[in-house]
């Protein structure tokens, strides 16, 4: 399939490079680095070759949310949207852009979200999980009370948001000690980045922000194969719940998820039985992934031509409103 539009796709700049490195091993460390700081020549190649017509690209994580400085996460997010908005400038037809928001300050983050999609032209934000706030061991997750005038700013702007995975601090969780095999990517991510989703959805964000949209990558960090479970044991022991949903519900209305790093064609039936073809957009995770690998599964996998037109592109152009 031509035309494909991806949004989980990665750069980082000089200021946040080095915090990829713990995800390649040293012979591979310099490839991604370079994949990571290069926008506009292999990147634009390798679309070409797998079939992407157009790329919304979002900084590397932890990125800004690892930064446990407000002024420092505020100046270094600044910067990052301004690079990437003068190379989304450059190839306007084939890159967009998801704000990097300093969300250690709730209302720098918000006008820093308005900056980017009033001036910039960006199609949403990324968050990559929890921000660490004043020290390297406090963190902080979205549904605090804090952070309701920004939910309401993202709202009123009417841009989705992209929860991305990061692994959680080794402080935390003492249950990967020793099985470091178990972290980032292969499981540690889908935990911390569905925990925290799910935080959302039962909070209440979607009973305040109706319209509100969010997006979660590899085919929705387990969520939609474990949601009837979940909702069925809420039934029972609802525990002080505050949301007026299911969340079920939430997922089908107010969640999006993506193929991101996630190739395989039993899953993704899974999840179309659970959320439908319309909830469900196609992507990479490049360089962490590669466009052969991602686009030669899709594009083969046994689903009609409609769902895979729906997936591939036209659930992208309805949401972010591109023609």
């Amino acid at each position: 399939m031509r035309n494909k539009i991806a949004l989980e796709e990665h750069f980082a700049t000089d200021l946040t490079i080095e915090q990829s490195r713990i995800y390649a091993p040293p012979p591979f460390w310099e490839k991604l680095k370079s994949d990571l700081m290069d926008m506009e020549q292999q990147r634009l190649e390798r679309m070409e070759q797998g079939g992407t017509e157009y790329s919304i690209l979002s900084l590397n994580s932890p990125g800004i949310q690892g930064i446990p400085d407000a002024t420092e996460a505020i100046d270094v997010a600044r910067r990052a949207n301004d690079v990437l908005a003068e190379q989304v400038s450059r190839h306007p037809s084939r890159l967009g852009g998801f704000a990097a928001l300093p969300m250690q300050d709730p209302d720098a983050g918000a006008r820093e979200l308005q900056r980017c999609v009033t001036e910039l032209g960006f199609h949403g934000f990324m968050v990559n999980g929890f921000s660490q706030v004043g020290d390297a061991e406090n963190v902080v997750y979205y549904d605090a009370p804090q952070y309701t005038d920004f939910w309401a700013t993202a709202a009123a702007l009417g841009k989705p948001f992209y929860m991305h995975p990061r692994d959680p601090l080794p402080s935390r969780e003492p249950i990967y000690d020793g099985f470091p095999w178990l972290t980032a990517a292969t499981w540690a991510f889908a935990v911390e980045t569905s925990i925290h989703a799910l935080r959302l959805m039962t909070s209440g964000l979607f009973d305040r922000n109706p319209g509100l949209q969010m997006i979660l990558g590899h085919l929705g960090e387990g969520i939609p194969f474990n949601v009837w479970r979940v909702d069925h044991i809420l039934r029972k022991a609802p525990r002080g719940l505050p949301c007026k949903r299911t969340v079920g519900e939430y997922l089908r209305e107010n969640v999006y998820v993506t193929t991101s790093g996630n190739f395989r064609t039993q899953t993704l039936l899974s999840t179309m039985l659970e959320m439908g073809s319309d909830r469900i957009m196609y992507s990479v995770d490049y360089p962490f992934e590669t466009h052969d690998e991602a686009a030669g599964w899709f594009d083969a996998c046994s689903i009609s031509e409609t769902d895979r037109e729906k997936i591939g592109r036209d659930n992208a152009r309805r949401l972010f409103g591109l023609v």
